[in-house]
Formats: C-alpha cells, sequence, structure tokens
C-alpha cells in the first residue's frame, strides 16, 4: 500500500525546508569566508539546489514518491 497524497507532499515540503537551511548554512560560511554579497547568494543557491535535487533523488530511489 503507497503512501497518501498528503503525506509525500509533506515529505516534499521537509526536503524543501531541509534544502533551504543547507543553502543559509553555505551562505553564511560564505561570510565568514569574507566572499562578496553575489558569492554569497550563488553558493547558497547552489547548495539549495544540491541538497534539494539529492534529497528528493533519494525520496524517489527509496520508492516514497512513486
Amino acid at each position: 500500500m503507497g503512501l497518501s497524497f498528503s503525506v509525500k507532499l509533506l515529505l516534499v515540503l521537509a526536503a524543501a525546508l531541509v534544502s533551504v537551511i543547507v543553502g543559509m548554512l553555505a551562505g553564511m560560511l560564505a561570510r565568514l569566508d569574507g566572499s562578496q554579497l553575489p558569492a554569497r547568494i550563488t553558493r547558497g543557491t547552489v547548495a539549495f539546489g544540491g541538497s534539494l535535487t539529492l534529497l528528493l533523488l533519494v525520496l524517489s530511489s527509496l520508492g516514497v514518491l512513486a
């Protein structure tokens, strides 16, 4: 028996929130490194996109989103 749509949606939203946290941490680390604002934004968005992709790939591989 598969998961309901609402549970799948909550898992995707949790993955997105974790990715936002990872992106914010990457931006904060870039700030501590002394980077300029555009570099901080770039690092944060790359970290967000990479972590969201990885988390959705893991959920899909586990069969949770199928």
